[in-house]
């Protein structure tokens, strides 16, 4: 069970209050250029919220890996020029992460105003969950929200540290996040189908014990579902697989829930121009690897997938960016957008594979966090949900 978070109403919020907002801006950039804001507009309703009530919000994010030194490529700079776009408003950006720039400019915006301090992961505090960094960030609030599901499976400074001292209260993102994934782990409508893919069993490993315990069946793609087929006796070319855990793959297969690919688009190298062939899951030519599963596998998976209350899909099916292997992510990212029951795409590059479709807006909850949803799923809580819950200034009030 994955207990509640403090919620932002019950927040003490007023006029000129400062309030420091973590945010998942971890947008993908080319040069200065977004690709992509979807992660800029989710934080929307939690900053418009804060701002409604007065408050003076201070956003700070990570963007990228620039290991703990100022690198200019990872600038928040584009991030607070287009969050200004959407608020219509100008969102100054401090030069500085967490110091007395940051504190001054904190303390001068209005309320109702909105800055943001530059990119969390120049100082190395930030990974190293430094206490003193932790309280340098404290210092330009007066509350603290965490809305950035996307990095709360991390134990860094600005995730678990303001807690330790500020009134904190989850997002509204956050808060949706953790209601709709606890709520596929607590009480799923059945039939719960549970999709997986992606490249290694063993980085999903906990997800797929995790699941299985709930699911009614759990359908895999992927280059993983090749370890599984190996498991079965199957033989798979050169497709990827993981010898270590082959034994634990016939374990989970023995379950009887598990449904693995019957056929399988296979190449000898992984193009767009390469040529291809449609094989048997289980008997894939030397030389050959599967980058797709098949039209078989998909329809059955499909038909699995249409009788379901409940989808939980994480990880897509093949190798979706390549035109020749982008089949089965597209019939089973269909079969999702038009299943009646409640549908979950756990982020990462399912959540691409359903965007890049044009399927994202018929799925009923789409994740923004990839690692940080499948941590939620394995083990049932994560690092910033703990800190939030832990607060000490929240029990001081209600005493």
């Amino acid at each position: 069970m994955v207990d509640p978070v403090p919620q932002l109403d019950d927040l003490p919020v007023e006029s000129g209050t400062r309030v420091l907002l973590r945010a998942d801006f971890n947008v993908p950039l080319q040069g200065d250029v977004i690709d992509d804001d979807l992660r800029i507009t989710a934080a929307l309703p939690t900053i418009n919220a804060l701002r409604e009530r007065g408050a003076k919000v201070v956003c700070c994010s990570h963007l990228g890996r620039p290991k703990g030194t100022v690198d200019r490529k990872y600038s928040l700079a584009p991030v607070a020029k287009r969050l200004g776009e959407l608020l219509e408003i100008d969102v100054p950006l401090s030069p500085e992460v967490a110091g007395f720039a940051s504190l001054r400019m904190s303390e001068g915006i209005g309320p109702g105003d909105v800055m943001m301090i530059e990119n969390l992961r120049f100082d190395p505090g930030e990974a190293a969950n430094d206490p003193a960094f932790a309280l340098n960030l404290a210092e330009l609030g007066d509350a603290y929200v965490d809305d950035a599901f996307g990095a709360a499976h991390r134990a860094h400074a600005s995730i678990v540290g303001p807690p330790a001292t500020l009134p904190s209260a989850a997002g509204l993102l956050l808060a949706r996040e953790v209601e709709v994934l606890g709520g596929m782990l607590d009480a799923p409508k059945h039939p719960f189908v549970g999709i997986l893919g992606g490249v290694k069993v063993s980085d999903k490993l906990g997800v797929l014990d995790a699941l299985l315990d709930r699911c009614d069946t759990l359908l895999v793609g992927g280059a993983m579902a090749f370890t599984f087929l190996v498991a079965q006796g199957g033989h798979v070319g050169d497709s990827l697989v993981e010898a270590d855990q082959v034994e634990h793959c016939k374990k989970l297969l023995a379950s009887g829930r598990i449904a693995i690919p019957t056929d399988i688009v296979a190449a000898q190298e992984m193009t767009e121009t390469a040529p291809t062939q449609h094989v048997r899951a289980n008997d894939v030519p030397d030389g050959w690897k599967g980058l797709d599963i098949g039209p078989e596998t998909a329809g059955h998976y499909s038909d699995v997938i249409g009788n379901a209350a409940s989808v939980l899909w994480n990880g897509p099916m093949g190798v979706f960016e390549l035109a020749p292997f982008a089949a089965g992510t597209r019939t089973v990212a269909e079969a999702v957008a038009d299943c009646r029951g409640f549908t979950v795409v756990g982020g990462g590059d399912s959540a691409s594979a359903v965007k890049h479709f044009g399927l994202a807006d018929r799925i009923d909850h789409v994740s923004t966090g990839g690692g940080a949803a499948l941590e939620l799923i394995e083990l049932g809580d994560l690092p910033g949900l703990q800190a939030l819950r832990n607060c000490t200034a929240n029990a001081k009030r209600k005493s």
